[in-house]
């Protein structure tokens, strides 16, 4: 290959590749470069100057007990609503895939339902939700004094709101998670569960374990980076039902860096927590890629 030919194909890669590398560059990596900055200093909005405070806004982060309860009310968020939502948005995809079948009109009826928690606006779903939930005019307290049972306070019990949110935030993940699932059932071979009868795995059981699960790795792979990715960055919920409360007993890490960047103006210790939120799901990702990827079937 002649200097020229290589000088040739370096401008026409440069010229392709290049308005997309500076648009992430300009897009992603200059302000993440521009908030890790600003982390390590005492910045507040509108000062004329800031100070240079190295890992002062980090150290208070993890001695706050505020900040140790939006890093705990995070994972604990996570941790339910990333398996749970997973699992449904499996069972419900697998179901509705079967009555497709004999009932489409049933299957899409049931699609639309489980999808309208998408489709809706998260602000309106959250205030209807606070409205079921209401300790004395709620419908979910209606119906357990109705059964004898005496209802919890969902949304003001200290131990229990992070868990109704959770609750809340696995309802409004299925149906994205199912339509996923669909998409990879659909894709898989008729003639693999075929080849897998005639070896003898007839039953429903078997049959999930030996075809179905294998071959929805790579959705399953994406299914879960997705869903850890929304689940840490919950926000809406939280602002529109509980704002953190009772005493941040509901406080997340997107919430808390919203709140002190743009309530109490105090932009370095606002990315401070945007750096560890950063840190925390890349984590997380990475994990799921190393441990998830090993098991997954490229077809």
């Amino acid at each position: 290959m002649t200097l020229d030919r290589r000088i040739r194909e370096a401008l026409i890669s440069l010229w392709l590749a290049g308005p997309g590398a500076a648009a992430m560059i300009l897009l992603i990596f200059l302000p993440v470069a521009i908030v890790a900055a600003l982390s390590l200093t005492d910045y507040q909005f509108g000062a004329p100057s800031a100070q240079w405070i190295g890992l002062e806004n980090y150290a208070r982060l993890f001695s706050d007990p505020s900040g140790r309860r939006a890093l705990t009310n995070t994972l604990i968020y996570a941790a339910v609503v990333i398996p749970a939502s997973m699992a449904l948005g499996l069972a419900v995809a697998i179901g509705l895939h079967g009555i497709a079948g004999w009932a489409p009109r049933l299957s899409a009826m049931l699609r639309a339902a489980y999808f309208l928690p998408v489709a809706a606006t998260l602000v309106a779903m959250a205030i209807a939700w606070q409205m079921l939930l209401h300790p004395s005019i709620g419908l979910v307290t209606g119906l357990l004094d109705g059964i004898g049972v005496s209802a919890p306070a969902f949304l003001s019990d200290r131990g229990l709101v992070i868990y109704t949110l959770a609750a809340i935030g696995v309802w409004q993940s299925v149906g994205y998670n199912m339509v996923l699932f669909l998409a990879g059932l659909a894709a898989i071979p008729a003639h693999l569960y075929d080849a897998a009868s005639v070896d003898g795995a007839d039953g429903p059981w078997t049959r999930f374990t030996t075809v179905t699960w294998p071959m929805l790795g790579p959705t399953t792979l994406f299914v879960a980076v997705i869903t850890a990715t929304n689940a840490f960055r919950v926000f809406e919920t939280v602002a529109t039902i509980t704002k953190g409360g009772p005493g941040f007993a509901s406080d997340t890490l997107v919430f808390a860096l919203y709140r002190e960047g743009f309530v109490y103006f105090k932009a370095g210790y606002a990315s401070a927590l945007t750096m560890v939120f950063l840190g925390l799901l890349l984590i997380v990702t990475l994990l799921k890629v190393r441990l998830i990827e090993r098991r997954v079937h490229y077809r």
